[in-house]
This record gives structure tokens, sequence and C-alpha cells, in this order.
């Protein structure tokens, strides 16, 4: 199996609700929600992939690196690669039915464990799916990270202790969701959270507490006041809010006002190795990928996941060569033709 027979795989899996376009940027399934599209018009999922698209690129090639090390130390433990899985949760709701919870998220946990880096998961207005994830985190030694919705505080931290439980190494919330008012019809209603909301929920755990939904400088020092780990620069992937700008837009800004005082993540577009060396010369500490998890597990379960790992890794490596980065340390604005 490549990478290309794990395209042609997942398009038969997604069941017409994703088309596995060339380019995953969004305009083919834009306003398909549920599916894999953005919000309304779709503009702020499109907008993530321009705003990469719009970067481009310093090539140096007189100096001495030949083999690059694309490795990072995060929570604890070396990862191979400045990349991670991001959450997504309800397959069975938003991608053609044809695949579970369970037989969507094991070959991600699986296959990020292998290549030595990390998966992420998360819940929804049902229940059983987060059960499902942490179930699979446990029965695996998955060692992932557990996002949950901005639901009322005494909600959340139920679910954190969960996922301490089932053996998370960090949890978080995915504040852009509050939002999603559809959820509350489920009577569990999400809310937008102050900083005394948010400094609760990261002292009822020891796991590192990550905060996912970051578009501005101000709401950065906002979460560095209530004490998180982390930050993750997103806009839901454009599925909570249109017209938002892509998170390559805000995401130097961001990092400059953060100052390395908690890790700075991003998510929205990034879909090769070029898009994460963007992604670190703009400030990032590391990236979530979703959407192509969701393909790679679609279309070739645990090998399919690894081969995708692979090929992120392998275009890194070129492009740090191509831009004369040894490590990520040296990936700075510098490669940025500005």
């Amino acid at each position: 199996m490549n990478y290309n027979d794990v395209l042609r795989n997942a398009r038969e899996k997604f069941n017409g609700s994703c088309k596995v376009c060339r380019v995953c940027d969004g305009v083919a399934c834009r306003g398909e929600v549920p599916g894999m599209g953005g919000k309304g018009t779709g503009t702020s999922f499109i907008e993530n992939v321009r705003a990469l698209e719009k970067l481009k690129i310093n090539m140096r090639t007189i100096h001495d690196v030949t083999n690059p090390d694309t490795s990072i130390e995060l929570f604890g433990r070396k990862l191979s690669i400045p990349v991670m899985a991001a959450p997504i949760t309800g397959t069975t709701l938003n991608m053609g039915g044809k695949v579970s919870e369970k037989e969507y998220i094991e070959p991600v946990v699986v296959g990020c464990k292998n290549e030595k880096t990390i998966a992420m998961v998360g819940d929804t207005a049902i229940p059983q799916f987060l059960i499902d994830n942490l179930e699979v985190l446990e029965e695996k030694n998955g060692d992932g990270i557990v996002f949950i919705k901005p639901w009322e505080n005494k909600n959340i931290i139920e679910k954190i202790k969960l996922a301490e439980k089932a053996g998370a190494i960090a949890v978080g919330i995915d504040i852009d969701a509050c939002g999603l008012i559809t959820l509350n019809i489920h009577g569990t209603p999400v809310e937008a959270k102050s900083i005394n909301d948010i400094k609760e929920l990261v002292n009822s755990t020891k796991l590192p507490f990550i905060l996912k939904g970051i578009m501005t400088p101000d709401e950065a020092e906002k979460a560095i006041e209530a004490g998180v780990y982390g930050i993750v620069v997103s806009n839901h992937g454009g599925r909570v809010q249109d017209f938002t700008p892509g998170t390559a837009d805000v995401l130097e800004e961001i990092a400059k006002v953060v100052d390395k005082r908690v890790k700075v993540f991003v998510d929205g577009g990034v879909r090769s190795g070029l898009d994460v060396l963007k992604m670190i010369a703009l400030g990032a500490d590391a990236c979530l990928i979703g959407r192509p998890f969701v393909t790679a597990s679609f279309g070739g379960e645990t090998k399919g996941v690894e081969l995708y790992i692979q090929k992120l890794k392998s275009e890194l490596e070129s492009c740090m060569i191509l831009t004369g980065c040894q490590n990520l340390e040296s990936i700075t604005d510098k490669v940025l033709y500005r």
C-alpha cells in the first residue's frame, strides 16, 4: 500500500461525505456541515489554506545541513515530528456513516504511537463517543491528549477525571466550540469561559492544560493569565464561525505576544511538511492536523496513518535541507520571503 492507495480507498469509505480532493482546501465542500466543510460560506476553512499558500519560501543551498533533526520535546517525551493528530469526534455523524468512532480513532492512536507522535481525541454531545475514545487510549496505551467541549465546568472536570484514568498525558478544552448552540439541545450546554473559569479547570488536574481556539493576541494573554500549559491558534477548522482570518494570518502576532511563556500550537489548513515548516517559521512550537488524518485512517487504517506521518516527515526534512535548517530551533522567519 502507498499513500495514493490510501486516498483511493478513503473515497469509498467517506460515502460521499468527502470528495478527497487533490488539495483539501474547503472549496468543494463549502458549507457542508455535517460533513467535512466549513460553516456557512466555508470562507474560514478556505482562508486557512490560502493563508499558508500566500507564504513563500527563501531557498538556501549553501550550507552544511544534510541530516536535519525534525524531533521535538513535548509533554516529557521526544516526538519524531512537530505534528500531532488534532481531535476529531463524530465521524459516524459527519463522515458518511460507514466508519464508527472506534474504527476511526484506533488507527490514529496506534499509528501516531508507532511513528512516535501523539494523537488527540475529543468529545461531543453524545457521551459514548468520548467513552469510545478513552477506551482506545487506555487499551492501546496511546499516551493521547483529550480535548473536551466547553460544557459547564462541573461536567468538564468530571470528564478530565475520566481522561486521567485512561492515561491521558494532557487535557484541554476547544473553547471555540462555545458557539455550537446545537449542542445545547442534548441537555449539556456549551458556554464561553471567563479567566476564573479557566483557572478552575487548570487547577482541577495535574496534567498540562491546553486551551484550543485562540485567534487574537489579547485572548492569548488571558489564557496565559489563567495558567495554561499551551494554546492552540485555531478557528476549529472553519466549522464554528464564518469569515475568520486564516490561522497562519494571525499566528505570528500571537506568538510574539506569547514570547515563549507557554507552548504555541496551531491548526488549520496544514497539509504537508512545507506547511509545517511555514507554521514553525511563524512562531508555532508544533502543528495539529485534522482532516487528513481522517482520510489516512479511513483509507488505510493504521498503515495509512503511518504512511501519512512518514510523508510529512520526509517533506519536512527536504524543506529543512532546502532552507538550511538543521533543527526546529533554526526554523525562523528567515525562511519566509517577505
